[in-house]
């Protein structure tokens, strides 16, 4: 290699580095912005609930009033939701995983009330309050939600990133909630060196055509398309991001007309799991 070439490599490299130097910069200012409307947010919040709280020294609400305020309330949780995802999101572009030993049923619980928190709170209560897997089945049957998961594996415990499951799980269950006609079915499943969880609703589906789009960011089907919008913003793009950074896979089984099925199977060490008495 003449030197002239060995000194042109050097500065492909340099400005490769140099590029890569200037993505991470503005990733941590993005990522420090976010982070900054954390207490913004907290500030309306703990405001608007002291309305609520004290009615002695702020006086009383009228029902209208009270209306306006549980609405902000709601709206102030999905901002709360957006701002932890997209920090999560971050996390992950660092390569950052977080395992913690968590039980399946509190993974799936604490998914499915934040889920509810944003748009249903008497049905977010109800499942805090579950005592068992049967309840939970019972109260989410009359949402159109199915829970397919014995009760041994529903007590078992696992070593996993809670944060990024939690996220990845919410988004394919409001997914599947927002295009179902009737049914959403959750599963989880275990298998030798995985754990496998799916989300399958019975709406119109996806046409094969698609199954590689709707996890492009910003991606939004053609407005006269009769599948519009199922993949319209960063839900499953975020999904897809935050599988690949933990070295789990994500599958989609589907076609026109016959609903959708996404599947994350995630890979487990021998020294991951017991049984939560």
């Amino acid at each position: 290699m003449t030197s002239t070439s060995a000194e042109k490599m050097t500065g492909q490299e340099d400005k490769q580095a140099a590029g890569r130097g200037g993505k991470r910069r503005e990733r941590i200012k993005l990522d420090l912005l976010i982070h900054d409307f954390k207490v913004p947010l907290a500030v309306i919040e703990a405001g608007i609930t002291s309305l609520f709280r004290r009615p002695e020294k702020y006086g009383p609400l009228t029902d209208k009033q009270e209306k306006v305020l549980v609405r902000a309330l709601r709206n102030i949780k999905v901002i709360q939701t957006l701002v932890s995802d997209a920090l999560e999101l971050g996390r992950s572009r660092e390569g950052i995983i977080n395992r913690s030993k968590v039980t399946v049923s509190d993974l799936i619980e604490q998914s499915l009330v934040e889920i509810f928190d944003l748009a249903d709170g008497a049905t977010s209560e109800k499942i805090k309050a579950c005592t068992g897997i049967g309840v939970l089945r019972e109260n989410l049957e009359v949402k159109g939600i199915r829970l397919n998961v014995t009760d041994e594996l529903w007590c078992r415990q696992f070593k996993l990133d809670e944060a990024k499951l939690k996220q990845i799980l919410r988004n394919l269950l409001t997914n599947a909630l927002k295009y179902k006609k009737t049914l959403v079915e959750l599963g989880i499943e275990q298998y030798p060196g995985s754990l496998l969880f799916y989300v399958k609703d019975d709406g119109e589906g996806i046409p094969e055509f698609y199954h590689k789009k709707i996890f492009e960011s910003y991606f939004q089907m053609d407005a006269c398309d009769t599948y519009t919008v199922r993949g319209h913003g960063l839900g499953l793009a975020g999904v897809m991001v935050l599988v690949e950074d933990m070295d789990c896979s994500l599958s989609l089984e589907s076609d026109q007309g016959k609903g959708a099925k996404f599947i994350v199977r995630i890979p487990l060490s021998e020294d991951v799991c017991e049984i939560v008495e």
